[in-house]
């Protein structure tokens, strides 16, 4: 079964690489292939005593633990569904996610969530504690439940179809949508990011995005699991910029995956304090938003490894499209590479497929795609048109077939009826030596419609200002696409993943101006 599920890979792994390291807690302990398959199959049996049956929602709040690995790997062993909550939620927040998704229990690390556990006792969902005090003891797991027969584990066959992951979506223009995501879905992905960039049993990767979101979850975590590779889970159960190079060094990693905000921060540490050596990478992943060409050009040179931009959404379970190794392709900096695993096609409005070079929206299908939201039949009409699923992005491929991203259909700007990327702004921003961080949005305009605005965070011991930026910028971009207003910061507002939003940004610096009227962003 290992071809149609992510559980048949991972059974497969454990008897393929018993000895091999599966997961390290950073100076804690460490756990084989063959050892973590055993913490599963025991932990999957408590379950099944708890009561958690086939099709049962489980919501997990964890920090980045081993607890969470072997939680969410049992839940879906026993054909229920893993519903991984960010664990600094508000209480009202746990309690639309957990109803929802119609969780039935809810799985907590042992230091408890306050908030979690105020939402799920008002929704009168049982609470279960979650610990392993040693690796070579049993999960431990509180209340307890009478232990079940092993025998009864043995029994239960995981099928390609059992919804094995259950994920909203950022709600960048609406209320978050729920994504149902198979056994199948899962291993169809792990084995295209195994493909593209060649994961084996020797690779090691330190964890440093949080394992409740499709990125750090999927790219990080169970490809590496499903290659034979080994994770290592930084000590304080989330990431550090202080630690992570030496859990790097310490843990042979071999490459790593992050979003932009993290990459960022460990460039402005290495100009800052950098490390006495790097270890070797084969390459440096980046994923979730768009990569300025010029900060791929530096982190390249800082860490030298090949920084490869990918393209993904939680719909299509994380991967879409990546620059590929150097082996295997050029890389296109500003392009997010070529398909992986998928047909991908750019479409007009009326359904017709486009040539190359053509902007239109980006649309897919493919075993990794999610069927359908969760009770949402207005969204599944509008997403899943024409056959194809319908990212809601923009973009173009060329004639070599890499693509290139324009925006998101919402966040293009309309200015007098020129359709500007803010991507592009950001790019050009991004390019300035002064400017560590810039994002470009669209603002309401009684003559254009619209008018471009930007947020910048200037280079630590700079002296940059606001007649500098738009100097640079129509020097640099045609004049339609100068931002009219440059917002000087030192800190953007971030979604809990540290996606930086626009309309986040957008929302955040114009109620600073009172007599902006501030835009609505969907429903």
């Amino acid at each position: 079964m290992e071809s149609v599920t992510l559980t048949g890979l991972l059974k497969h792994v454990a008897e393929k690489y018993p000895a091999r390291q599966a997961i390290s807690v950073s100076g804690k302990f460490d756990v084989t292939h063959a050892r973590l398959h055993e913490l599963i199959e025991n932990a999957s049996s408590q379950l099944v005593a708890a009561g958690v049956k086939p099709a049962d929602v489980v919501a997990l709040t964890f920090p980045n633990t081993i607890e969470f690995v072997i939680m969410f790997l049992a839940v879906i062993r026993v054909r229920a569904t893993a519903a991984p909550l960010n664990s600094a939620y508000m209480p009202e927040e746990f309690e639309f996610y957990l109803s929802d998704s119609e969780s039935k229990i809810l799985l907590i690390a042992k230091e408890g969530n306050e908030a979690a556990q105020v939402a799920a006792t008002k929704l009168n969902i049982p609470q279960i504690t979650v610990t392993l005090s040693q690796p070579d003891s049993d999960i431990s797991l509180t209340p307890s439940s009478p232990v079940s027969d092993s025998d009864s584990i043995s029994k239960i066959v995981n099928e390609p179809s059992d919804v094995a992951l259950f994920l909203h979506t950022s709600g960048t223009t609406s209320r978050p949508k729920g994504v149902p995501l198979t056994q199948n879905n899962l291993v169809s992905s792990v084995n295209n990011i195994k493909s593209v960039y060649k994961l084996v049993d020797s690779d090691s990767t330190v964890i440093v995005l949080p394992l409740f979101h499709v990125h750090g979850l999927l790219a990080g975590l169970l490809s590496s699991l499903g290659a034979g590779g080994s994770v290592t889970l930084p000590a304080s159960g989330r990431f550090s910029a202080s630690s992570f190079w030496s859990d790097m060094i310490k843990y042979n990693a071999t490459w790593y995956t992050a979003v932009p905000t993290i990459h960022q921060i460990l460039l402005d540490r290495h100009f800052t304090k950098p490390e006495s050596s790097y270890p070797k990478l084969r390459f440096i992943r980046s994923c979730s938003a768009a990569l300025a060409p010029s900060i791929l050009a530096r982190l390249a040179e800082a860490f030298g490894a090949p920084v490869l931009e990918a393209y993904a959404m939680t719909e299509a379970t994380h991967l879409m499209c990546s620059n590929p190794l150097p082996e295997n392709g050029p890389h296109l900096p500003g392009s997010v590479g070529k398909p992986v695993g998928q047909e991908m096609g750019i479409f007009d409005e009326n359904g017709v497929v486009q040539g190359p070079d053509a902007k239109g929206e980006i649309c897919i299908r493919g075993p990794n795609v999610t069927k359908g939201y969760k009770n949402n039949p207005e969204a599944n009409k509008s997403a899943f048109q024409f056959g194809w699923f319908h990212t809601g992005d923009v973009g173009y491929l060329d004639s070599d077939g890499y693509l290139h991203l324009v925006g998101r259909i919402k966040e293009l700007i309309n200015r007098g009826g020129e359709k500007i990327s803010p991507i592009e702004v950001d790019a050009v921003l991004a390019s300035h030596p002064d400017i560590a961080l810039a994002v470009a949005f669209g603002v309401p305009d009684d003559k254009y419609g619209e008018e471009i605005n930007c947020a910048v965070i200037p280079r630590e011991g700079t002296k940059i200002d606001e007649e500098e930026v738009l100097k640079f910028c129509k020097k640099n971009l045609a004049a339609f696409k100068v931002p009219k207003k440059v917002f000087m910061t030192d800190s953007l507002p971030k979604t809990a993943t540290g996606k930086i939003q626009r309309r986040l940004v957008a929302e955040h610096f114009l109620a600073q101006i009172s007599t902006a009227k501030v835009p609505k962003f969907g429903a």
